[in-house]
């Protein structure tokens, strides 16, 4: 069992680095389960108190007791609770319920990235303990900070929102999307984080695996995104860290100036790789097209103060003083990877393993996800 616990020093020299996968056998995914444990007195589902008390009592600092547990979001990523003693707050972030395909849901490899960014000025939650023994709630799980701010997280959220406000988020955004690319991964212990090299190729490869792996149905279009992508895999850019899921929802925001993140959240998927392929993401989340990928909406395009996607291309620009040719490619594989996310939250839906609401719109994104994927590799997208 491995704990790792940065505020407290003496236990540092007998930790090793937490693993960076949690299932190795991608078989298992075929076992599907009926449906989640129900919550009990201990806790909601997934989180069992009794067990996390005993290990804050022995791993966390400042601890209190006795704890209680509130689900923030879950199901569509790892599932986030905040933990309270009276008078701390935390976040304990594990995998969804259920089996998760390989790779999938990296608790360690988010804390393992957060811990590293600590010493940068990339703003993350405080990396408190991790432990990777599934014996204590049910699967390994991080402890953090608990990051005061807001969350614009729907589409009523963006809707409340001065143009101007939005109008500096967005702007917020891009610059701290620079700026992680900026980070010298080297220099915080990072470098095996990933391989740069043929990161675009393996990224086409690895999804289209996932795709095999929740697809919950025959989808000839998504084959045919594959194969556009896998043909025309451009020089990749540079190597950098790789967030693999920036996007507006995954920052908080200063509690009082907009134009401030205080910190970028949800780090499961990071690697190293091309900058470009954050890029595309990020604009594929800019387009309405991914709204019932959204919990409750999307919170950019109900406010007409964010900017147009080729004005968000054209900032990220200027701050990353990066060259942005043949950003097609790029948002393409955005698109692919989204809806290949997108199946697998409607595969665990299906399966009764989903935690909270809105669930039941996701798996009507896919299709319309793939189109847009194909217009934008043919020169037919206008947005």
């Amino acid at each position: 069992m491995v704990h790792r616990s940065p505020g407290r020093p003496e236990r540092q020299a007998r930790e090793r680095r937490p693993k960076l996968t949690e299932l190795d056998d991608a078989q298992r995914w075929a076992a599907r389960l009926t449906g989640p444990p129900p919550a009990t007195h201990a806790g909601p589902a997934g989180v069992d108190l009794a067990a996390l008390t005993r290990y804050f009592e022995e791993h966390v600092p400042n601890f209190g007791g006795p704890l209680r547990a509130e689900l923030m979001h879950g199901g569509r990523s790892n599932l986030t609770f905040q933990i309270t003693d009276g008078t701390h707050r935390w976040i304990v972030r594990r995998r969804p319920l259920g089996l998760v395909a390989p790779t999938a849901n990296d608790v360690g490899r988010e804390y393992r990235v957060m811990a590293a960014l600590g010493s940068t000025a990339i703003p993350v939650p405080e990396a408190i303990s991790f432990c990777d023994d599934p014996g204590v709630i049910g699967a390994p799980f991080s402890v953090t900070s608990m990051v005061e701010g807001r969350v614009i997280r729907s589409a009523s959220d963006g809707a409340r929102l001065d143009r101007s406000d939005a109008a500096q988020i967005a702007e917020a955004l891009v610059d701290q999307l620079a700026a992680i690319h900026s980070v010298d991964y080297h220099a915080i212990g990072l470098t095996d984080l990933g391989r740069p090299d043929g990161f675009l190729v393996r990224q086409v490869g690895r999804w289209w695996r996932q795709w095999e792996l929740v697809a919950t149905r025959q989808l000839p279009g998504i084959d045919m995104l594959r194969q556009r992508l896998a043909t025309d895999v451009p020089d990749q850019t540079d190597a950098t860290i790789v967030h693999g899921d920036f996007r507006l929802d995954n920052t908080i925001l200063a509690p009082d100036d907009p134009g401030v993140i205080a910190a970028v959240i949800d780090w499961e998927m990071a690697t190293l790789g091309d900058p470009l392929a954050d890029l595309g993401l990020l604009l594929v989340y800019w387009d309405p097209v991914c709204s019932p990928v959204l919990p409750e909406g999307n919170p950019v395009s109900a406010n007409p103060g964010f900017p147009s996607i080729p004005a968000l291309v054209s900032s990220y620009g200027a701050a990353s003083g990066r060259s942005l040719g043949r950003l097609d490619f790029y948002r393409g594989l955005g698109y692919f990877k989204l809806a290949v996310i997108a199946e697998g939250i409607h595969s665990r839906f299906q399966a009764g393993r989903t935690v909270g609401t809105g669930f039941e719109t996701v798996g009507s994104a896919v299709v319309p996800l793939v189109e847009a994927g194909l217009a934008v590799l043919s020169g037919d997208d206008h947005r």
